[in-house]
């Protein structure tokens, strides 16, 4: 299996990159639904939030209120590390899980890792990636994005970048950089070229793998 951790700031084309990457034949990974899926319903993370942040965040469905839960933390430091002690946990175990399992059904698969928190999951253990992607365009860029594709004032599109990364902070994490300021067609082309890069990548790494194991069993033997 080869591991492509995939990171950008809000706003920087990151998902326009995870999903030329299927189209190609990669088997994706979305941290951002991870994190959905372990607040859902029912779940003991949405109960710890209902308790930690007050059960006012819960729709009249007992589902999460996403928009004022984004209210409080994308402006407060502290309360959003104390939603990031809830969640975070249970998604880094069913982040292995969903690798374990893209690996188990297919020893070559290509995995992309789209993930907003790439550093801390780098920092943390969680998964060693064989290449690191960061999806890159400037902040006046991604602010006037989020004003215009989805209809955030830009004060709030200022939080939103403030809460994350800095870009400094991304690209020294990068193995490569896609740049995301020109056109969807420039974006793509070098989408299609790290593809090739990392089959010739994944093709090496299986034939490596495999001369090792020859070789243990030839000292077995």
């Amino acid at each position: 299996m080869y591991l492509i951790g995939l990171t950008g700031g809000i706003a920087s084309g990151k998902s326009t990159v995870a999903q030329r990457l299927s189209e190609l034949g990669a088997v994706g990974i979305d941290a951002d639904r991870l994190a959905r899926e372990v607040v859902e319903r029912g779940t003991p993370a949405l109960a710890a939030i209902a308790e930690e942040f007050g059960s006012d965040l819960l729709l009249p469905d007992g589902s999460l209120n996403r928009r004022a839960l984004g209210a409080i933390i994308f402006t407060d430091p502290v309360r959003r590390e104390r939603l990031n002690a809830i969640t975070h946990p249970a998604v880094r175990q069913l982040t292995r899980d969903r690798v374990a399992e893209a690996a188990a059904a297919d020893p070559h698969a290509i995995v992309v890792y789209d993930v907003p928190l790439l550093a801390e999951a780098k920092a943390g253990g969680l998964v060693t990636f064989d290449v690191i992607v960061v999806v890159h365009a400037d902040a006046a860029t991604r602010i006037q994005r989020m004003v215009d594709l989805r209809g955030l004032t830009r004060e709030d599109a200022t939080h939103r970048i403030s809460a994350q990364a800095s870009d400094a902070e991304r690209l020294a994490l990068a193995d490569v950089v896609i740049d995301n300021t020109g056109g969807l067609d420039a974006t793509l082309i070098q989408v299609d070229a790290l593809w090739e890069g990392v089959l010739t990548a994944e093709a090496d790494k299986s034939a490596a793998s495999a001369g090792i194991r020859s070789q243990g069993s030839s000292a077995q033997s």
